[in-house]
């Protein structure tokens, strides 16, 4: 039996999810799902886990961190043209950004330039207190909820907040639907109505593709920069193809 866990990071650990899935002969079991979670929760339910997936930016863009540096000591160089947005977008998307809006897998938030940068604050000290120093593929893997369920074929938009309490509903029957392996037992409900506690699971989903090597990788020319910026986990495999080790 292995074990993958999945963390829905948020700046707070209120709206913070985790799940953790045990994986057994072709059949897979959630067998943690828990919110709110704090970092002290977080790091004892991923303890043990083959791999772990974490729904935050493990990094910020190369140009935007030479940028703000150049600033702070009083060296920003003249003629930058940022009254271009052509030429502030390598200041607000990594490469893994840029990667996924160009193969279709969804537009993830700046993490320079929108709020999510408050999560990947929080997210730069988990990985810390985890000892996680590969950014790219090591034993924490930055995911994407959203990008996973549109390869799959599932609903990436429209079911976060309570207003679509309906729609996450749907959501989780059609998970339930494509992958009528995976067990959820009575963390169904908790799926149906907190959206962070779905993402949770998907992101555990996405730490075992990863571990059976079924995600996308940076080619070797973006290697050394992603290992700072960080790379998004997308499978490239269907779900049922998680239930089997290679």
């Amino acid at each position: 039996m292995t074990r993958t866990a999945g963390v829905d990071l948020a700046a707070a650990p209120a709206s913070t999810a985790v799940a953790v899935i045990d994986w057994s002969a072709g059949i897979a079991r959630l067998v943690e799902l828990v919110t709110p979670a704090g970092d002290a929760t977080i790091r004892a339910l991923v303890a043990g886990s083959a791999r772990v997936g974490i729904d935050s930016p493990f990094g910020w863009p190369e140009e935007f961190v030479d940028f703000v540096v150049a600033h702070h000591r009083g060296s920003t160089p003249t003629g930058s043209g940022l009254d271009a947005i052509d030429r502030r977008r390598p200041l607000a998307f990594r490469r893994t950004d840029r990667f996924l809006v160009e193969h279709g897998l969804g537009r993830p938030l700046s993490v320079s330039a929108d709020q999510i940068a408050h999560v990947a604050f929080r997210c730069a000290g988990l990985l810390a207190d985890l000892g996680v120093v590969d950014r790219v593929d090591g034993w924490a893997v930055e995911a994407y909820p959203a990008g996973a369920l549109r390869h799959w074929g599932l609903r990436s938009r429209g079911y976060k907040r309570a207003g679509n309490r309906e729609s996450l509903a749907d959501l989780v029957s059609a998970l339930q639907d494509a992958a009528g392996w995976l067990d959820l037992g009575d963390h169904y409900a908790l799926m149906c109505r907190d959206d962070n506690a779905f993402d949770a699971v998907v992101t555990a989903l996405i730490a075992r593709a990863a571990q059976l090597g079924h995600t996308r990788l940076p080619d070797e020319a973006d290697r050394s920069v992603t290992l700072r910026e960080g790379w998004i986990h997308v499978p490239d495999c269907s779900l049922d193809a998680l239930r089997w080790s290679r």
